[in-house]
C-alpha cells in the first residue's frame, strides 16, 4: 500500500507538471503560493554553509517582511522544512563521501525560440528529494488507513474497504499530488495516526501510559506542521466531551486523554517559541473548560449521566466557557491573529464583509462546500453505505439501555459518528475541508464489515460476499475517476513570470525591496532572494495589515496616497498584475469590488491599477512590462 499509493501520486505529480524535465527555476516557480514560500527555507538552510547557519538564518529572518526581523519558526510551522534540509545535507554528505552520484542532469531544448536549460533528476536534486519525501509519508499514511479501518471493524476486509474508497474518491481526499509542499501533506497523516491510537485507548479498559505518550508525540507531530490543526483537535476534544456527557466514557479516562492534549500543546507551544496564538485558541480554553466541568460536574450536578437536560447544560457550559476563555487570554495576550477565523464564520450566518474576510471567501477553497461534492460521493456509493452505517449507529444509541459490554463496544462508535458530524459541518462552512470529511468517511465505511453492527446480516449472506459486491459497485464510478485522473497531461510553464524573475535578478541590487500580489511575492523571495514586505501566509494580524497597504493600488484611492504608504513600508519596487484589475471569481470578488466594501467613499472613481497600466506617471516609473507583469519604480519623494 505504501509503494502503490507513492506511486500513484507521483505518477500525478509528474504527469501535472512534467516535474523531472524542468528547471530549476522552473520547479522553483511550480511551487505556487504559500508553497513558495515554504520551501523557500528548505532552499535557505540547504545552501547555508552548516546546518546550524541555515537555522539561524531563518530564525533571524529579514527578506520575508521588510525591514521586520522574525523567527520564521515560530510564525510559519517550518520543522519540517528543518528536518527535510538535515535530511538532505546529511544524504548528499554520505553520497559524496562514498562517491555515489545522486542526480543525473540534461539539457532540455525547449523549443519555441526559448533557450535551453539545464534539468536534473535523482535524489540529489533538492525539490525532487523535497517532494519525494513528502510523497514517501503520504504513501506509509495508506497503510495507516488499512491498520485503522481493520481495527475499527475488526476485520481486514473492513482496512481494504477504506482503502479502496480512498482510491475511488482520491480526489476528494487529498491535494497532495498538486501542492506537495502545503502543511497539510506533513500533518495529516499524523492525525491518521493519532486517532488510530485514540480508538485503541477508547476501546481498551485501563489506560496505559505508553498509550498516552504515543498520542501525546502524535499530536505534537500533527500540530507542529500546521497552524490549523488547533481546530481540527478542537473539533476531536468535543466530541469526546459529548461522548462523555451522555455516560459512554467515564470522565477519568477523558481526564486522561485531555492531559494528553494538554502536555502536547504546552510542548508545541515551547518548540514554537512562545507562539502566542496556541495557548489563546479556542483548543486551549476548550481543554481547560471540559477539565474544569469534569471535575466540577459530580459535585453540583447529582443526577444520572443518562437525564438529557444535564447535557444540555454541560454543553452549553463548554461552549459559554470555551468562547469567554477564548476571548480573555486574547485580551490578556494582546492577540489579535486569529480574529479573521470569526469573521469568516460570521460571513458565513450573516454575510458579513470586509477587506481580509472577502480575501478569504472569495477564494474558491473557502466557499460553502460543492453542490457537486455529495453527488460525487453518492456515485461512487461512499455516502451511502456511510449513511447505513451511521444509521445502524444511531439506531443502536438510541435503544432503551445497553449491558455494560454493549456500552463499552459502542461507545468508541459514538465518537467516531460524532466526529464525523463534526467534520461534515466544517467541510459544509469551507469546502477545503472536506479534505477531513472525506477520509473519515472512508474510515467510517470500514464498519460495513462489523460483526458487531452487522451480525445478523452476516447469519444470512458472507460478509465476503457483500464486501465484494460493494466493491464491484464502487469500481464503477471508482475507476472512471482514477482513470480521470491518470488522463491528466500537462507541462508546467509560466514565462512571463520567468521572464520577471531573470529581470529582476539581472537589474536590481540584492537588497531592493519588492510588493506585490501575495503569490507573486512568494516567488520572488524564492527565486530571487530579494526582501519582501508581504507574503501568503495570511494569519498574523500584522501582515494582513501590510498586505492592504499592498493591495490599495487595487484600490480607486489616488496614487499619491498609495505610494506615500508604500513607501512607509520601504518598498523600492511595485510588481502590478493586470489580471487582478480585472478578474472577477464570483460578483463582488474582483479586487476593486472588495476595495469597495473597505473603502466606499471612492467607491465610483476608477481602479489606480487601471491607472497605472495606461501611464504609471508622476508617481511610480515602469522599468520592466510583458503580458503578465508591470514593473513599477517608486522614487523616493
Amino acid at each position: 500500500l505504501l509503494f502503490f499509493n507513492r506511486c500513484h501520486i507521483t505518477t500525478l505529480f509528474e504527469n501535472d507538471r512534467h516535474f523531472s524535465h524542468l528547471s530549476t527555476l522552473e520547479r522553483e516557480m511550480a511551487f505556487r503560493t504559500e508553497m513558495g514560500l515554504y520551501y523557500s527555507y528548505f532552499k535557505i538552510i540547504i545552501e547555508a554553509p552548516s546546518f546550524w547557519n541555515g537555522v539561524r538564518a531563518i530564525m533571524n529572518d529579514r527578506l520575508t517582511e521588510y525591514p521586520l526581523v522574525i523567527n520564521t519558526l515560530q510564525r510559519f510551522n517550518l520543522y519540517p522544512e528543518v528536518v527535510l534540509a538535515s535530511w538532505y545535507r546529511i544524504y548528499t554528505a554520505i553520497m559524496d563521501f562514498l562517491g555515489v552520484p545522486t542526480k543525473t542532469c540534461w539539457t532540455v531544448n525547449r523549443g519555441k525560440g526559448l533557450s535551453p536549460v539545464e534539468s536534473c533528476e535523482g535524489l540529489g536534486d533538492p525539490a525532487s528529494f523535497y517532494v519525494a519525501v513528502i510523497f514517501l509519508l503520504n504513501g506509509l499514511m495508506m497503510s495507516l488507513f488499512f491498520i485503522y479501518g481493520t481495527y475499527l471493524s475488526g476485520s481486514r476486509l473492513g482496512g481494504l474497504i477504506t482503502v479502496v474508497c480512498f482510491f475511488f474518491n482520491h480526489g476528494e481526499c487529498t491535494r497532495v499530488m498538486w501542492t506537495p509542499p502545503l502543511r497539510e501533506s506533513f500533518s495529516y497523516p499524523f492525525l491518521v495516526l493519532q486517532m488510530l491510537l485514540l480508538t485503541y485507548i477508547l476501546r481498551i479498559p485501563n489506560i496505559n501510559t505508553g498509550s498516552l505518550i504515543a498520542l501525546c508525540v502524535s499530536n505534537i507531530f500533527f500540530m507542529l506542521p500546521w497552524q490549523f490543526a488547533q481546530f481540527v483537535l478542537l473539533t476531536q476534544i468535543a466530541s469526546l466531551f459529548a461522548v462523555c456527557i451522555m455516560g459512554y466514557i467515564d470522565s477519568c479516562k477523558l481526564q486522561k486523554i485531555l492531559s494528553a492534549h494538554m502536555v502536547s500543546l504546552i510542548v508545541c507551544f515551547i518548540l514554537m517559541f512562545g507562539n502566542s496564538m496556541l495557548l489563546t485558541s479556542y483548543y486551549a480554553a476548550s481543554l481547560v473548560v471540559i477539565w474544569g466541568i469534569l471535575e466540577l460536574s459530580p459535585k453540583v450536578l447529582k443526577s444520572s449521566r443518562r437525564e438529557v437536560y444535564l447535557w444540555v447544560i454541560e454543553g452549553c457550559a463548554w461552549l459559554f466557557g470555551t468562547v469567554t476563555l477564548k476571548y480573555l487570554t486574547s485580551l490578556a495576550f494582546g492577540i489579535a491573529d486569529d480574529a479573521h477565523i470569526g469573521n469568516i464564520l460570521k460571513s458565513k450566518f450573516i454575510g458579513y464583509k470586509d477587506f481580509d474576510t472577502l480575501m478569504y471567501t472569495c477564494a474558491a477553497e473557502f466557499d460553502f462546500m460543492e453542490k457537486e461534492t455529495p453527488v460525487r460521493y453518492t456515485k461512487t456509493l461512499l455516502l451511502p453505505v456511510v449513511l447505513v452505517v451511521f444509521g445502524v449507529i444511531i439506531k443502536r444509541v438510541i435503544c432503551k439501555y445497553y449491558a455494560s459490554v454493549c456500552v463499552f463496544f459502542f461507545f468508541q462508535l459514538v465518537y467516531h459518528a460524532l466526529q464525523l458530524l463534526a467534520y461534515s459541518v466544517l467541510a459544509i462552512l469551507i469546502m477545503r475541508l472536506k479534505l477531513f470529511l472525506t477520509p473519515h468517511l472512508c474510515v467510517m465505511a470500514s464498519l460495513v464489515c462489523s460483526k458487531q453492527l452487522f451480525g445478523w446480516l452476516f447469519c444470512k449472506i458472507q460478509p465476503k460476499t457483500l464486501v465484494f459486491a460493494i466493491l464491484a459497485l464502487m469500481a464503477i464510478e471508482g475507476s472512471a475517476n482514477l482513470q480521470t485522473q491518470w488522463n491528466i497531461m500537462g507541462e508546467f510553464s509560466n514565462l512571463p513570470q520567468e521572464e520577471l524573475l531573470e529581470w529582476i535578478k539581472v537589474n536590481t541590487r540584492q537588497d531592493a525591496v519588492f510588493a506585490g500580489a501575495m503569490p507573486t511575492m512568494a516567488s520572488v523571495k524564492l527565486s530571487t532572494l530579494r526582501p519582501i514586505v508581504n507574503h501568503p501566509h495570511y494569519e498574523d494580524a500584522g501582515l494582513r495589515a501590510r498586505t492592504k497597504v499592498v493591495y490599495s493600488m487595487y484600490s480607486r484611492k489616488p496614487a499619491k496616497e498609495v505610494k506615500r504608504e508604500l513607501i512607509k513600508l520601504g518598498v523600492n519596487y511595485y510588481i502590478l498584475e493586470e489580471s487582478l484589475c480585472v478578474s472577477r471569481k464570483k460578483p463582488g470578488c474582483s479586487m476593486p469590488e472588495i476595495w469597495d466594501v473597505e473603502d466606499p467613499a471612492n467607491s465610483g472613481k476608477i481602479p489606480l491599477c487601471t491607472l497605472m497600466s495606461k501611464d504609471s506617471r508622476p508617481y511610480f516609473i515602469t522599468v520592466f512590462e510583458n503580458s503578465n507583469y508591470r514593473v513599477l519604480k517608486i522614487p523616493k519623494e
